[in-house]
């Protein structure tokens, strides 16, 4: 058993351990409030941006061809698939990556012609470590993302695919079930199918619009900030459900500790109270050894 000066320094160690732990939960929990706020508050820009999708359409039906068709003629390897993988800067929050790493290996290394774009340190280090190469290094932070990102990243994927140099898009993100779950999940986003886009809004104010210069040219416009509108809630979702994570893991990490404090306390009473006993002992060995001697 090992003596109360090695157990009081690693309850003390523990104990520091367990601070750092709880401070990072209250600040990931900090932080997934204030990302998730900033989402509820551009839900309605985006609402109205497929209002406004669906309601051209509605007076134009074949302005949409370009981001509705599915190439339905090009088949297995001469149909090229584009995949965006949104991964945190850091680890410590579970199996938050693992999950997303482990979807993305198994679509992305299917087909050689297929390209990969990554979000987040973790997955960029994983992906160049195995020599699978990275199309388009959006190098920004996983941390509080914003619609500027967002957008680069639309206008980048709508291009490749408008010029047919990939004829699918998808996003691979961990998306936010509750509180206590997350789920990976992988999204098509392009081409657009008709039916996603519903009008919410059945004021029919669009039928004496005038479009400048051209419906069409509206159109082009308004559909990179609509994917721009997905990804950027992509980006949200997966930054929440990488703080969630975290809290749940130094929340793990936090209980083991107190439980760690609370057995090794008992084994410290134990070795005081074993150390008070040999103490007795010896001086009651030492008594009866003088009265022998005298």
């Amino acid at each position: 058993m090992a003596n109360t000066r090695e157990i009081q320094g690693r309850i003390k160690s523990i104990k520091d351990t367990k601070k750092i732990t709880n401070a990072m939960y209250m600040v990931s929990s900090s932080k997934m409030q204030k990302a998730r706020k900033s989402l509820l508050n551009t839900e309605p820009y985006f609402q109205l941006i497929q209002d406004s999708l669906a309601k051209i359409l509605n007076i134009a039906p074949e302005v949409g061809n370009r981001f509705f068709n599915q190439r339905e003629w090009k088949k297995g390897k001469d149909r090229k698939i584009g995949y965006l993988v949104i991964t945190a800067d850091k680890g410590l929050a579970g199996a938050y990556n693992h999950n997303i790493i482990k979807i993305a290996e198994e679509l992305v290394l299917n087909e050689e012609e297929d390209m990969l774009f990554v979000v987040g340190q973790v997955g960029r280090h994983y992906f160049e470590k195995r020599n699978i190469p990275i199309d388009i290094h959006f190098n920004y932070t996983a941390q509080n993302p914003t619609m500027n990102r967002a957008r680069h990243i639309a206008e980048k994927l709508t291009d490749l695919f408008l010029e047919e140099k990939i004829d699918e898009v998808y996003v691979i993100y961990t998306k936010m079930i509750n509180s206590m779950n997350v789920e990976p999940v992988s999204t098509k986003i392009l081409p657009i199918k008709e039916e996603h886009i519903a009008i919410r809004d059945k004021n029919n104010y669009y039928e004496n619009a005038a479009f400048l210069p051209d419906v069409q040219t509206v159109f082009d416009k308004i559909v990179p900030n609509y994917v721009a509108g997905f990804i950027y809630g992509a980006l949200i979702e997966s930054y929440c459900s990488e703080h969630n994570s975290r809290m749940l893991a130094m929340q793990t990490a936090t209980d083991a500790a107190t439980d760690m404090i609370k057995q090794l306390s008992i084994q410290y009473n134990r070795a005081r109270q074993a150390a008070i006993t040999q103490e007795i002992t010896e001086v009651i060995a030492g008594s009866r050894a003088q009265k022998n001697h005298e």
